[in-house]
């Protein structure tokens, strides 16, 4: 989970890059068609089975379509905000996965860690505020990446120990490309969304195959890691990935959160630490045989 601190925030740096000259779909289907180049060999070379149950399959697919939309919604998103802000927006997502294991798995949540959803939300809104009076609504994109991903990790813990990560990875990447494939052919012929082709430079192939790897091995470490570590103590680790994103954004763009971006911040990690608190206290006493949920 570390190295996807590192690697994903990196990656979101290259999109951004590439974004003002790359059309996202083109952009999209090369960061997936390299996932699965890569994969596929090392899948062969070491023997994997690429075999699953039809609920595996079918989970893989709609987890893809998953993953496919929130990198769109965040390339998207890293075209008019600054990496950190886009970043830290999108950690509204541990609140919505909260909610949805309250009011759609019908869990247990306790007011304390309802409350805290409600203050790390308002958090995000004092990022969101700045964002959106400079660019209006493309402001609102990392929360579609948010609502995307928690879902994306609500699918990907119910097969994580059913397949190799590798595999389901490679796997990924060659359905990403089927379904891209056609859609952005249909709009180069049909001249919808503006997509056309763009012939990269050579600095821009370079950037292109280097987004594809970090990438591909920023999900790859996360998949591994939600199969062999609980999501519990997972969670704290996923918020470097905000001062991981404030470096790269200050290195390569020169951007930093304003001061009411960064009281947000502030704000939204701790709310978010404190859930994640809560659920480690309220899995230890899950495992006791008298329970109290506060």
């Amino acid at each position: 989970m570390l190295g996807f601190c590192v690697l994903a925030p990196l990656g979101d740096s290259l999109a951004k890059i590439l974004g003002a000259t790359i059309p996202l779909l083109q952009l999209l289907i090369v960061r997936f068609a390299l996932q699965a180049l890569i994969l596929f060999p090392i899948v062969i070379a070491s023997t994997r089975h690429l075999h699953m149950s039809r609920r595996t399959f079918w989970l893989t697919i709609v987890r893809t379509m998953l993953h496919v939309v929130g990198v769109g919604a965040m390339f998207v998103s890293l075209k008019f905000l600054p990496l950190a802000d886009a970043i830290a927006i999108a950690f509204v997502m541990p609140f919505i996965l909260l909610l949805l294991g309250r009011f759609v798995l019908n869990e247990t949540v306790g007011y304390r860690r309802l409350t805290a959803c409600a203050v790390g939300f308002c958090g995000t809104l004092l990022v969101i505020q700045p964002s959106f009076s400079e660019v209006g609504a493309p402001a609102l994109f990392p929360l579609i990446v948010a609502v995307d991903f928690a879902l994306f990790m609500l699918v990907t813990r119910q097969i994580a120990k059913d397949i190799d990560p590798i595999s389901l990875q490679a796997v990924s990447g060659l359905i990403a490309v089927v379904i891209l494939a056609p859609v952005y052919g249909l709009t180069l012929l049909t001249g919808t969304l503006a997509e056309q082709f763009i012939y990269p430079d050579t600095t821009e192939v370079v950037l292109l195959l280097a987004i594809g790897v970090f990438g591909t091995l920023a999900h790859l470490l996360m998949t591994w890691s939600l199969r062999f570590a609980p999501a519990a103590t997972l969670a704290p680790m996923q918020y470097l990935e905000i001062p991981v994103a404030t470096l790269f954004g200050f290195l390569i763009f020169k951007d930093l959160p304003n001061g009411l971006a960064a009281v947000g911040i502030f704000i939204t990690v701790l709310a978010g630490l404190y859930v994640v608190y809560r659920e480690h206290k309220q899995s230890r006493l899950a495992s006791k045989p008298i329970q109290n949920e506060i």
